[in-house]
């Protein structure tokens, strides 16, 4: 196998030919499997390897000190060598899957059969790294070289063993680049509606690999045509010809608009902006009206937007956090296209929030995705770096403590007063500590 793995010298890979040898030297095989080969091929640095062998795990067990039993009875153990985690696994064949995730039973087997029990042909290469051999059985080489996804054996069964499979059947093709076998494409069509049976966590994993650039927007056109979309983000199926007023957005349909954005994300984009991206216009589909003389409308989808975005991402069992950070983005994303008109204290307190940066991010791919003018990104842009360079206005210049010690009651009114003297400090009236005790003196009596 010239050169596949020659290129890449780190301690990951020094650890898992450290465990390679030692299963050989105790009388095992072991070959490198699944993600790792198929990357190397690529030409790609392997993020994890994971190693397949004759060794049992309690054979495994007793040759690695440090295991954890993460799969035991279904062969799978995790070695930790040298600060890294390695999935060594028995090889295996599998019985009956009773719940389309697990099989009902495992028995241990050779090599060969247990690439045919793998998902997709690129996944199912075996590689020996100290012969330099590549066994190929289920024709990996040949589809890596057409750059394609397909299934080992019937793609029927491949899916009904895993449901999860049928996304990531996409991904792998959206994330590498690759077409799907048209046999493998009309099973995913033809069993989309099943992944509605994969646990709301596993959906949710697969889609933050789908939606990352820069191949987050052929993701979200293949999950369109394999009859995805509906079943695992119907909302988003509902941009689909949904018109938008062609002075605003004359791109086309939403569905346009967020794969155009989507394609504009840079390539360190963080979950919050991705999926800022994905929501935004989530509820236009369900305020859009037509009035009497045509004009298109989506009155307050913002505010919708917002309440179906905390829904469909607890749904999907993003951390609150994250979600939260998301439902912001969304509920203020229609501010910024005024902001040129806007006073320096209203801005301020744009800037004030957590989420502004992302929410500045947004509003660019928002406008590069419509009519592609990015004055009023610029302007925000400059803005907001002068008041960054401004460390007087980040904090309010007293607290409630101050305002208790000059007599005022702990209540309501002193949160409201706290309010009206740190909006006077966003507007420059107040600038030092002094001018704002002074001014709340003056005020209190």
């Amino acid at each position: 196998m010239p050169d596949t793995f020659n290129s890449y010298a780190d301690s990951l890979k020094a650890g898992a030919l450290g465990l390679a040898k030692r299963l050989v030297k105790a009388g095992f095989e072991a070959y490198w499997v699944g993600g790792c080969v198929r990357d190397a091929r690529l030409g790609q640095a392997p993020s994890d390897y994971d190693i397949a062998t004759d060794a049992t795990p309690d054979e495994i067990e007793r040759l690695f000190h440090k295991t954890i039993p993460v799969g035991k009875q279904f062969g799978v153990m995790m070695v930790l060598e040298d600060g890294h985690e390695y999935q060594v696994a028995t090889f295996r064949a599998e019985g009956g899957y009773t719940d389309g995730r697990r099989p009902g039973s495992v028995r241990f087997t050779n090599a060969r059969e247990d690439a045919l029990r793998r998902d997709f042909t690129i996944n199912g290469l075996f590689y020996d790294p100290l012969a330099d051999e590549l066994h190929d059985w289920v024709g990996g080489e040949a589809d890596l070289e057409t750059r394609r996804i397909r299934t080992i054996g019937d793609p029927a069964e491949r899916f009904g063993e895993d449901r999860l499979r049928l996304l990531r059947t996409v991904r792998f093709a959206a994330q590498l680049g690759f077409e799907i076998e048209p046999g493998t494409f009309a099973a995913v069509q033809q069993n989309a509606a099943a992944i509605g049976e994969v646990s709301a966590e596993r959906i949710r994993d697969e889609l933050l690999k789908l939606f990352r650039p820069p191949h987050a927007a052929c993701g979200l056109d293949l999950l369109h045509e394999s009859r995805l979309l509906p079943e695992v983000l119907p909302e988003l199926a509902a941009f689909v010809g949904c018109e938008q007023p062609t002075k605003y957005h004359p791109e086309g349909d939403v569905f346009r608009h967020i794969r155009l954005m989507l394609g504009h994300l840079p390539a360190d984009a963080g979950t919050t902006l991705i999926w800022s991206v994905l929501m935004h216009d989530i509820a236009k589909p369900a305020t859009f009206t037509r009035e009497a003389e045509g004009r298109i409308r989506f009155l307050g989808h913002e505010k919708v937007g917002a309440v179906m975005t905390l829904e469909i991402m607890n749904r999907l069992r993003f951390p609150k956090a994250e979600s939260a950070a998301v439902r912001t983005c969304v509920r203020h994303h229609m501010q910024l296209k005024d902001a040129q008109q806007m006073r320096p204290a209203t801005l301020r307190k744009l800037f004030l929030r957590p989420t502004f940066p992302v929410e500045l991010a947004l509003h660019r791919l928002d406008s590069l995705a419509s009519t592609g003018k990015l004055d009023n990104f610029e302007f925000l842009e400059a803005t907001f770096a002068e008041f960054q360079d401004q460390p007087e206005l980040q904090k309010p210049l007293i607290d409630g403590d101050d305002l208790i010690a000059l007599g005022q009651a702990p209540g309501s009114e002193l949160g409201k007063l706290l309010s009206d003297i740190r909006n006077r400090q966003l507007a420059g009236e107040l600038t030092t500590r002094e001018q704002a005790l002074d001014w709340a003196r003056d005020l209190l009596g």
